[in-house]
């Protein structure tokens, strides 16, 4: 793997103010894949009538998932990943636990990435909540010239 799984975990959890605020936990990352999770929080619920988990956090997770199974390519821990496009499907409602998720990368280039992202909960691996699929910027780090100072 490119990156060192450890910078992947200090970026995700603690660099990134959002991801922090929610609770984003990194659990595992391999080159082109990696598994996410976020701990439930009664904040999250977004339909108190059912009740079930708010939409935003399942696309929020799916991003983030994808966005680290691109960067675990990246050569130089200095590139960047930012997204470009992506598409979420519901496919149930988030019950009031834990959500995870998983990311699997289709295709990388040198500039571009792409993503399958699985959102689900850890009894129920296979049923997903949400699947999506991500595409992402990667950002090289350029060197240091009078242009771009």
């Amino acid at each position: 793997m490119g990156i060192d799984p450890e910078l992947l975990r200090e970026v995700m959890q603690n660099a990134v103010p959002f991801n922090r605020f929610l609770g984003m936990q990194f659990e595992v990352a391999e080159r082109g894949y990696c598994r996410i999770r976020v701990p439930f929080r009664e904040d999250f619920i977004g339909d108190p009538t059912r009740p079930a988990l708010h939409g935003g956090l399942a696309a929020t997770l799916a991003d983030v998932a994808g966005g680290l199974a691109v960067w675990t390519y990246a050569d130089d821990p200095r590139s960047r990943v930012s997204t470009i496009d992506m598409r979420i499907d519901y496919l149930r409602p988030g019950r009031l636990i834990d959500l995870y998720a998983e990311a699997r990368v289709v295709r990388v280039g040198s500039r571009v990435g792409v993503a399958d992202m699985f959102v689900f909960h850890a009894d129920a691996p296979t049923e997903y909540v949400a699947t999506g699929k991500g595409v992402y910027n990667i950002v090289l780090p350029r060197e240091k010239t009078v242009d771009n100072l």
